[in-house]
């Protein structure tokens, strides 16, 4: 095997495993047989092929046991990905679990994986309960199940397997990925993230797991399977492989691609997991802080700064009007957490210039006074050198012209002034 400085290889498991539950008072009903025919026609023809053969094969077993075999899953890890206390007290009431295992190869498709969710979303649909991942630790009621598996063309969206916990540390939010060792592929991790970006940098590790996991598929396509797959050091992340990775790859903007340096971190325990880290390129100036913050900038366009300014009466007056009048709404739903999932919310304000204002955007952290925002710059200023990337700025609400909802793909929601400006429109400075 070549090893180069452009290339990091990553040890290849011989075998991977998938293992779901359903939770059942008494014994099922039917056969997992009977119970996967019942899905003939609502499954994609390749998963439904799948999850037949494998369960006529040596590759899966489907055993029914009593509960009490089983350690206690745990309900506050449970909990914390998502269980209601509808799924918790089904599951506290199960006599038995039917457990759904499978094996297979490494490489794509995930048959282990794509198969047993199947098997077991059928028989969670035929007894009227519930798919536990044991994998995420997740409760998946069996229509989510199933809307998770491939389509006719083999497509998923990544975030239905994937997930990206974060914690706090001293130098920031430390984000993983939880479901890249599905596909035998090591889990991604950053340290030293700024906490304003929450939800944005989730979304670029999520696209950055889509590349890397294109990467690793492609070196796993031979016949035999290999002991190591080289990735690339400098790994590369677009709005696209954002865009992908949340199903909506027609809702892609033409970004720029951002780099970011691969790095293995192997486990001092045993018993501990590995991760690959990624960091700035090599050569990045400052902390790992002020480069995400600059790449999240980068991934989510749509929000970049300008020096314009509206007359009174025309386009621009209007779009700031417009965004003006939702502020209070906008706010609202802000603090009551009723943003979309993975979803930012940013406003423009304007900073005074010779030349009249300069409009910038920012990422809004806390909005608790109404008539403040703090948060932390989405640009650079031109006329303001302490108003960087990623650095802290207190808003006042009566400067705001503007304000918007940001996911993985771009502007979700509002956005107005942009909208005028990528019109084409643009209003003449007054003086």
């Amino acid at each position: 095997m070549l090893i180069t400085d452009d290339f990091l290889p990553v040890p290849v498991p011989e075998s991977l495993s998938a293992t779901y539950l359903v939770p059942v008072a008494g014994l099922p009903p039917v056969s997992p047989k009977t119970a996967v025919r019942g899905l003939a026609g609502r499954l994609a023809d390749p998963v439904y092929g799948l999850a037949t053969q494998m369960l006529d094969s040596p590759l899966m077993s489907v055993d029914t046991r009593s509960i009490d075999e089983f350690p206690q899953l745990p309900p506050d890890l449970l909990t914390a990905f998502g269980a209601t206390e509808a799924q918790l007290s089904r599951l506290a009431a199960a006599s038995h679990l039917v457990v759904v295992q499978a094996e297979y190869r490494p490489g794509w498709p995930p048959a282990h994986e794509w198969a047993a969710r199947a098997v077991a979303a059928a028989v969670a649909e035929s007894v009227g309960g519930d798919v536990v991942d044991v994998f995420g630790l997740q409760f998946l009621d069996p229509a989510t199940a199933l809307k998770s598996l491939p389509d006719a063309q083999g497509r998923i969206r990544l975030v239905d397997w994937v997930l990206v916990p974060y914690s706090s540390d001293t130098e920031g939010l430390w984000f993983t990925t939880k479901g890249l060792r599905r596909f035998g592929l090591l889990e991604l991790q950053t340290q030293g993230v700024p906490d304003h970006l929450t939800r944005a940098w989730g979304a670029v590790l999520t696209g950055a797991a889509r590349r890397l996991l294109r990467d690793w598929t492609d070196g796993l396509a031979g016949e035999e399977v290999p002991a190591f797959v080289q990735l690339p050091v400098l790994a590369t992340v677009t709005g696209h492989d954002i865009a992908v990775a949340y199903g909506n790859p027609e809702q892609h903007g033409a970004t720029a691609p951002v780099l970011l340096r691969l790095e293995l971190d192997p486990a001092t325990d045993p018993d501990a997991d590995s991760f690959l880290s990624l960091r700035p390129p090599p050569g990045h100036p400052g902390p790992d802080g002020r480069y995400f913050a600059a790449a999240c900038a980068t991934l989510f366009s749509g929000i970049e700064p300008d020096v314009r300014y509206a007359r009174s009466g025309d386009a621009m007056s209007r779009a700031v009007a417009t965004a003006r009048a939702g502020l209070d709404d906008i706010r609202a739903r802000f603090l009551a957490d009723g943003l979309p999932p993975e979803a930012q919310l940013v406003v423009k304000y304007g900073l005074p210039g010779d030349d009249g204002p300069e409009y910038v955007w920012a990422g809004v952290s806390s909005w608790d006074a109404p008539e403040r925002i703090v948060g932390a710059s989405a640009s650079d200023a031109n006329t303001d050198p302490s108003v960087r990337i990623g650095s802290p700025v207190v808003v006042a609400v009566t400067e705001v012209v503007d304000w918007a909802v940001l996911d993985g793909t771009g502007v979700i929601e509002g956005g107005w002034t942009q909208a005028v400006l990528d019109a084409g429109e643009r209003p003449h400075p007054t003086h």
